[in-house]
């Protein structure tokens, strides 16, 4: 006969699903009858507001992770552009 508690351990080196027993937001306790509201395949909202503001939130995270991407890009290549100068301006040609 096979355990009950057999089901119920996570398997070795597999990644948990979040629980769907709370709002991922607002942490209200999500009832068996009540509707929950999904995100991002398996993240579980209390309200259609909750999930909205969710979603409004992960839009600014990733509007400033995109900036904040250009601006190091940009960066970048001004440095690159300033240390090819350099080594430009040591060049010096020498007339026979």
């Amino acid at each position: 006969m096979a355990s009950a508690f057999f089901f119920d351990a996570e398997p070795l080196c597999e990644p948990s699903a979040p629980a769907l027993d709370a709002c991922a937001l607002c942490a209200r306790r999500l009832g068996r009858d009540s509707d929950i509201f999904m995100y991002m395949g398996d993240t579980p909202f209390c309200s259609e507001d909750c999930r909205d503001e969710q979603m409004q939130l992960d839009a600014i995270r990733a509007r400033q992770a995109a900036r904040a991407a250009g601006r190091r890009q940009q960066q970048q290549y001004a440095s690159s552009r300033a240390e090819s100068r350099h080594h430009e301006s040591r060049k010096v040609s020498v007339a026979t």
